[in-house]
């Protein structure tokens, strides 16, 4: 049946009325009531949609006024989202969207502490149900002109971090051009974001779907660092205090088989870093860009043109325990916020179902290419912990340039290093530098570097101080290669104003002017040096009296390194010293091996020593010549061979008038006096022959004169005064010759202590035995002169007495220093009857003289017979009225007169007056014969107190002599 025309109109019209009222009025309606009421079933935060709006003829959507989330502080809204179908979806197999708008739309994100997403806590969503099989048919058909987001704000907040994240744009806007999941397709994209905390996006470029590629330019400007600090902080305990990026890149991405993705055109700007740790500066950078760069993943391969970097200041330190604390900053650290959750353990799959990871290829190693770069104000400060004392170091302004680097090339790349040391030091480097293999070849110049940075890192070795030194050089240093050590280096060095005490006293040890290296050589195991130069060398020497010297007390035990062996080389390191030569050098030097102990400062020295090779059995020559205490000439000539002593040596050294008043602090504690004047010449003579030593010593001192005594414990037992005296010839000097020589390759001989012992035994048989020494100087030998024997009761010198005298003056009169003390000494039992006797006589003389009408003048001269004497004993003896025993008065006449005559020599016996009178005679006769027939001074003799003795087996006295100084 065939529809009239009204009919079909007004069937038309009612069609379309009815489509209209269906697509503008019934489904809007339906449909925003169906999605408010899932918002009201499924969503956990207030959830509505203010209008749906359908345009069924253009096929145009509009969506209006979605809120999810509280009112004021929704977590998800759009203000409009327009899409327009194109009705040619039906036949393309493809929904074909012609524009798509999207309005200002807000979104917060937000991670709580447990690590929550609110996006996903907004609805409660159905139990998932069995996925279908699902073959992969590639993604869902779609095709849209142009998406635009326009004015939309994103807002972004991370509660997980100790200190929270936030970051949020408010002018997001998003362009695509012909997006499509169709093969081939590619789509235009534009997107940029902006907002209040910075780091604006501009990306720009083509995507594809499929396959998914992508290429374009992307740009972030000002983007700070602070923002996103705290996921750094989780990880490295630093603080940022500020900080932007700049970071511009063309790119292509294509995930079709694998990743890859090409980065060129890299422009990256950092500004302003300000890095701290435990609130201490740690880090700060003005700006570091790096241009003209370029990243291929797949060939794990990087580029860069330039980097340029300015105005860097940075702390760095080892630890206590050695760490660095860089390295333990930039360890990572567990963090809390880490959610990984392990996973669970499952049954491994059969060995052929799995491929083997073992046996693929090791991963290809990045390469680094960088054409050149240039730091420019770099400053370094550096403290090391580690010793006693820190140790501060301070580099910078600091230059460095850099070209030509391929970390997988074996060329070698170009560097130059140009900065401060400690303010007032210079370092340069420059030259060529390899890393595959490991090379330099480089010229480094440094210039008033401070060596006091090294006080710290000596003090555990050495017992000294060094307050100061500065290093100057000019070197040229070649490595190439490590293992084993192929090292060269040559040019000239030197080490300006050095300034070394030893620790333990503060005292001057070492120092310089300055020492100059010339045309040095170091390879392998040789060392040369073409000329060394000193400028006022100073140095304290001391041998001590074990032969140790002071250097040697420098250094501090170190234990012995585990596994540590001699190394057993059959190339000994070879070293060669073109000459030595020292101007204006000065020392002070004291060897208490000596006898007597020398010390000396040595002033004015210059000379030159000749070549020292160890290499060769070549003596070099030796001519030194100096002053000691400004005025007293010093000489030192010979030969000899450093390197190897014991096989030839021939050293004359010679010290002359040298004034002893310097030795007076040694004198006083080891000899127990000061020394008023005197001078001093010493000649040393050694000569080695193949371990064979020949040595002359003599020693002259002219003139000395001791001063007042001092106490020192460690002064030697010895009367000094009489050794100097006993020593002194007649023109006051004291000449003394101590030969020695023996096998030095005997480990039981040395030389010092042969030296000393015989000078030792000298003044100790001199001032034990000082007669016995002066008669060897009048030519008796040992003949003892230190005593004369007198007749009992007789101070008469017999011929022998007279013959000792006339030796002992001549002895004297060759030791002008020396006296001569004499004690007059009698003996009760030897000298006490001769003088009784002699008393009896006169006792008698005076008794008969005085009975006489006309006596003489002399009692001595009468003569007694022996009647008179016994008439006068008795007499006598009534007088004194001495008391015989009865036995003896029962005696005959005779021999009672003679035990009467006896009774009187014994009363008179003891009497110590006539004793004392004879002493004092003998001494007496000896002075007087010294004096008159000896021709020496009276004052050169004095008489002692007499003292009581005992007489000799013989009957005789000896009155005792000794010897003083004047």
């Amino acid at each position: 049946m065939r529809m009239r025309p009204k009919t079909l109109l007004i069937s038309l019209t009612t069609a379309i009325t009815l489509y209209a009222l269906l697509g503008f009025l019934i489904i809007p309606a339906v449909a925003l009531h169906l999605v408010n009421k899932q918002f009201e079933q499924r969503a956990t935060v207030p959830a509505r949609l203010e209008s749906i709006k359908l345009n069924p003829f253009t096929l145009e959507l509009t969506l209006a006024g979605l809120h999810i989330g509280e009112p004021e502080q929704p977590q998800v809204s759009f203000a409009r989202l327009y899409a327009n179908l194109q009705i040619d979806s039906l036949w393309t197999r493809a929904v074909h969207l012609r524009d798509v708008e999207l309005e200002q739309a807000s979104t917060r994100v937000q991670f709580a502490e447990d690590g929550t997403l609110n996006l996903t806590e907004l609805f409660i969503l159905p139990e998932a149900s069995e996925p279908a099989d699902d073959n992969d048919s590639g993604p869902f058909p779609l095709r849209i002109d142009r998406l635009a987001l326009i004015g939309n704000s994103l807002q972004f907040q991370d509660l997980r971090p100790a200190e929270p994240v936030e970051f949020g744009y408010d002018a997001v806007d998003i362009e695509l051009t012909h997006l499509s999941t169709l093969p081939d397709d590619n789509t235009l994209m534009q997107i940029s974001a902006s907002g209040p905390y910075g780091a604006r996006i501009d990306w720009e470029g083509q995507l594809s779907i499929s396959p998914l590629t992508s290429s374009g330019t992307l740009a972030i400007n000002e983007a700070q660092l602070s923002t996103f600090w705290p996921y750094v902080q989780e990880q490295l305990p630093l603080t940022l205090n500020q900080g932007s990026l700049n970071v511009t890149s063309t790119y292509q991405l294509s995930l079709v088989e694998s990743t890859e993705l090409q980065l060129s055109d890299i422009r990256l700007q950092l500004s302003d870093l300000d890095l701290a740790a435990e609130d201490k500066p740690l880090l700060r950078l003005n700006s570091l860009a790096i241009s003209d760069a370029s990243m291929d993943l797949a060939k794990r391969e990087v580029r860069l043109g330039a980097i340029h970097s300015e105005g860097l200041n940075a702390q760095a330190a080892r630890l206590k325990d050695g760490q660095i604390d860089w390295l333990a900053l930039l360890t990572p650290t567990s963090s809390t916020t880490d959610q990984s959750v392990e996973p669970p353990a499952t049954t491994a799959p059969a060995e052929e179902d799995v491929p083997s990871v073992a046996s693929s290829e090791p991963e290809q190693p990045w390469r680094i290419l960088l054409n050149q770069a240039q730091l420019r104000d770099y400053r370094l400060q550096l403290t090391d912990h580690q010793p006693t004392t820190p140790v501060e170091l301070d580099i910078g302004p600091l230059n460095l340039d850099l070209s030509e680097f391929d970390s997988q090339s074996e060329s070698p790349f170009k560097l130059s290093i140009d900065t401060a040391l400690n303010q007032e030091g210079q370092l340069a480097v420059s030259g060529e530098v390899g890393i595959n293999p490991i090379t330099a070849d480089l010229q480094v110049e440094t210039r008033q570097i401070d060596l006091t940075v090294a006080q710290a890192y000596i003090e555990p070795l050495m017992r000294l101080e060094l307050r100061s030194g500065l290093l100057d050089s000019n070197v040229q240093v070649q490595l190439e290669q490590l293992e084993p050590l192929q090292l060269s280096v040559t040019g000239q060095a030197g080490v300006q104003q050095l300034h070394v005490v030893d620790g333990p006293a503060k005292r001057d040890l070492l120092k310089w002017q300055s020492l100059q290296l010339d045309d040095l050589n170091y390879a392998g195991n040789s060392l040369s040096i073409n000329k060394v130069s000193l400028q006022q060398p100073y140095v304290r020497f001391i041998i001590n009296r074990d032969m140790s010297t002071n250097f040697s007390d420098l250094m501090v035990p170190q234990p012995a390194a585990p596994g540590s062996a001699a190394s057993d080389s059959s190339d000994p390191f070879g070293i060669r010293i073109g000459g030595v030569s020292i101007n204006n050098g000065s020392a002070n030097f004291a060897d208490f091996s000596l006898t007597p102990n020398f010390a000396t400062g040595i002033e004015q020295l210059n000379g030159s020593i000749g070549t020292l090779d160890n290499q060769s059995k070549k003596a070099a020559a030796v001519d030194l010549n100096g002053k000691v205490d400004r005025y007293a000439p010093v000489t030192i000539k010979g030969r000899l061979t450093p390197f190897d002593p014991l096989n030839s040596l021939d050293i004359a050294t010679s010290f002359k008038n040298v004034e002893l008043t310097t030795l007076t602090p040694y004198s006083g504690k080891f000899a127990g006096y000061r020394i008023r004047k005197g001078r001093l010449n010493l000649d040393l003579h050694y000569q080695i022959d193949e371990g064979q030593l020949k040595a002359d010593n003599r020693v002259l001192l002219e003139d000395l004169q001791l001063g007042e005594r001092v106490d020192s414990p460690d002064a030697v037992d010895l009367p000094i005064r009489l050794a100097v005296a006993l020593l002194k010839d007649t023109k006051g000097n004291i000449d003394i010759e101590l030969p020695v020589a023996g096998d030095l390759n005997n480990p039981e001989f040395s030389v010092m202590p042969i030296v000393w012992q015989t000078l030792r035994n000298l003044m100790l048989r001199a001032t034990q035995a000082p007669f016995k020494f002066i008669a060897g100087l009048a030519g008796a030998g040992e003949a003892d002169l230190s005593e004369l024997s007198f007749a009992a009761g007789s101070a008469e010198l017999d011929d022998q007495a007279t013959k000792v005298l006339g030796t002992l003056s001549s002895a004297l009169q060759e030791r002008p220093q020396l006296i001569l003390e004499v004690e007059g000494i009698s003996a009760t039992s030897a000298d006490g009857p001769p003088l009784a006797t002699q008393r009896l006589e006169r006792e008698m003389r005076l008794l008969a003289a005085s009975t006489m009408l006309r006596p003489p003048d002399n009692p001595a001269e009468l003569e007694l017979d022996d009647r008179d004497q016994i008439k006068l004993i008795r007499k006598l003896h009534e007088q004194r009225q001495l008391s015989l025993p009865e036995q003896v008065l029962e005696l005959p006449r005779e021999e009672r007169d003679r035990a009467m005559r006896q009774a009187l020599i014994d009363s008179w016996s003891d009497n110590s007056l006539p004793l004392r009178r004879l002493a004092q005679q003998r001494a007496s006769a000896i002075k007087d014969w010294l004096v008159d027939q000896g021709g020496l001074e009276a004052e050169r003799i004095h008489l002692l107190d007499a003292s009581e003795g005992t007489a000799d087996g013989s009957g005789k006295v000896a009155t005792q002599l000794q010897l003083g100084v004047r």
